[in-house]
């Protein structure tokens, strides 16, 4: 999560407040062996009205799963639990009591400053997994200062529900010559070393914020953090206690990787992107990173990049790297990274709960092997409130994955297909404009106005049984047998573009009515998505 200076502390104590008043809650990712799916299939013609949705509420959702449940944990000790990836509970545990003890030492020792002089509202972002050499459930977790004097702390537990024992710290940020004795910088760097680079903005100023855990190719683990300005990394973590592994070394190398930080997954130079994620499935590793700001209008955003191993190099589907080279102002505008959603305005919906502001997600593959997308969500007529999100993660042909156009309610894609009858139609369309960000009704005076300035509307097309398409677009698609994968060839304005996707029989956000769709990513580096009128 990212606000700056006065703004971010003030929201950030508004929102705590209302978590410990009332229930917010998240989700995060990993299974353990046990884990058992319950997640319902294609087949099941059962539906889930929108006002039947018991909604969950955590900022920076993390999910994992554990003993057939599915667990968020959120920033604020917002937590969660599900047994159907739809409706959600909350729980509490020592944290949600305790805190204040827990986390004394390193809130007293480290975080605290005049500037934040209390611990509530500072427990941000953690990421929950199960690491088996330990036999402990390990929980990651951000304790924010100002100034970036931040530190990531490790928790552990017997039962995923808690309660959790204070483990340590993992890692710092913010130090400089004065504090450096309070952190584990001499030990990694070596007694004197010259701490300049850490103050700098441009290349290691960031804050260590936004964990996620992750067992790498040869079982090794990794923590991925870190947030605007100085960009995001990661390092190794000791499997046998789960903080940081000591013996292994980086190199200090430009815009590379860090002796302290390790290896730099994308960011820097002062660019947004925050909230880290990395999801291993169909063969790729793939970074989620969240862009802009999270206020309602503040344009925050899902972007995506895919390698061939955990550390590296991270590209989007046009070869642009995760890691920036300079400044690029309003970055959330920019053509780096596959914009996964955006603000779209379907027909029959002009009322105010557009999602807007969709951010700081975490991904996992459930036990049947679909992947899901978890998220946070702002909605165009409801302020700064807040509700998780849930939609299916469906591979394309060419190794990209894209975000089912409607949230997970019960159904998944049927993976064998659908027949031609089914799939010809008229469809609207939106494209996922990677400048477009939402700016509040279009009369500023006007706050019950409908009428939204950047929120993403429809054009029309029709999905001929000939294989052509026609409407404000024309073309050709094609369905692959046996299999729900799709190709769609349309030319438009920048002449002709190939997009890779597949189709999903959904129930609409609207009215629940079972509609096909599309999702599919493009030559041009954009997604799209339809929905059958």
């Amino acid at each position: 999560m990212t606000l700056t200076g006065t703004l971010r502390k003030a929201f950030a104590t508004t929102l705590a407040a209302a978590v410990l008043v009332g229930t917010l809650a998240g989700c995060s990712s990993n299974a353990n062996s046990n884990a058992s799916s319950n997640a319902k299939n294609s087949s099941d013609s059962s539906q889930t009205s929108t006002t039947e949705i018991k909604r969950g509420e955590s900022h920076d959702p993390s999910i994992v799963k554990a003993n057939g449940k599915y667990y968020i944990f959120g920033s604020h000790l917002a937590w969660l639990k599900s047994d159907d990836l739809v409706n959600w509970t909350s729980f509490k545990n020592n944290l949600s009591t305790d805190y204040e003890k827990i986390f004394a030492d390193i809130w007293t020792n480290w975080s605290k400053q005049s500037a934040n002089p209390d611990v509530k509202g500072n427990m941000w972002a953690p990421d929950v997994i199960w690491n088996a050499t330990m036999k402990k459930w390990c929980m990651y977790m951000s304790i924010n200062g100002a100034n970036y004097r931040s530190a990531i702390v490790l928790l552990t537990a017997d039962d995923i529900e808690g309660d959790w024992t204070y483990v340590g710290p993992v890692t710092y940020s913010g130090f400089e010559k004065v504090n450096a004795s309070k952190t584990d910088v001499w030990k990694v760097l070596g007694e004197g070393a010259d701490l300049t680079r850490y103050t700098s903005q441009t290349d290691t100023g960031i804050n260590a914020i936004d964990p996620c855990v992750k067992q790498g190719d040869n079982g090794d683990l990794w923590m991925t953090f870190g947030s605007w300005f100085g960009g995001m990394w990661m390092f190794k973590l000791d499997p046998k206690t789960g903080l940081r592994d000591y013996s292994t070394t980086y190199q200090t190398v430009k815009n590379q990787s860090d002796a302290y930080y390790g290896i730099k997954l994308g960011g820097g130079f002062g660019n947004s992107g925050e909230g880290s994620y990395l999801l291993h499935t169909n063969g790729h590793w793939y970074l989620f990173a969240s862009y802009g700001n999270l206020q309602q209008t503040g344009g925050y955003q899902v972007r995506m990049f895919r390698a061939d191993k955990i550390t590296g190099p991270y590209i989007d589907e046009n070869g642009n790297a995760a890691v920036s080279e300079r400044a690029i102002g309003n970055n959330w505008q920019s053509e780096v990274g596959v914009r996964l959603m955006s603000s779209i305005q379907w027909s029959g919906n002009d009322n105010a709960n557009i999602e807007v502001s969709q951010g700081h997600n975490s991904a996992f593959v459930d036990d049947d092997g679909t992947a899901y997308l978890v998220y946070h969500t702002r909605f165009s007529g409801s302020g700064e409130k807040h509700e998780v999100r849930v939609h299916e993660l469906l591979p394309t042909a060419d190794g990209w994955l894209v975000a089912a156009p409607y949230e997970y309610t019960g159904t998944k894609a049927d993976k064998k297909g659908y027949k031609t009858a089914d799939i010809a139609g008229d469809y609207e369309m939106v494209t996922h404009d990677k400048s477009s960000y939402f700016k509040g009704p279009k009369k500023v005076t006007d706050k019950t106005s409908t009428v939204y300035r950047g929120v993403n509307k429809p054009i029309n097309i029709t999905l001929k049984e000939d294989g052509t398409v026609t409407g404000d677009q024309t073309g050709t698609w094609e369905a692959v047998e046996g299999a729900n994968q799709m190709t769609l060839k349309l030319t438009g304005d920048e002449g002709e573009v190939t997009y890779s996707g597949a189709f999903d029989k959904l129930p609409r956000d609207k009215d629940r009515k079972a509609v096909m769709t599309f999702s599919a990513l493009g030559t041009n580096n954009l997604c799209i998505w339809g929905s059958q009128k």
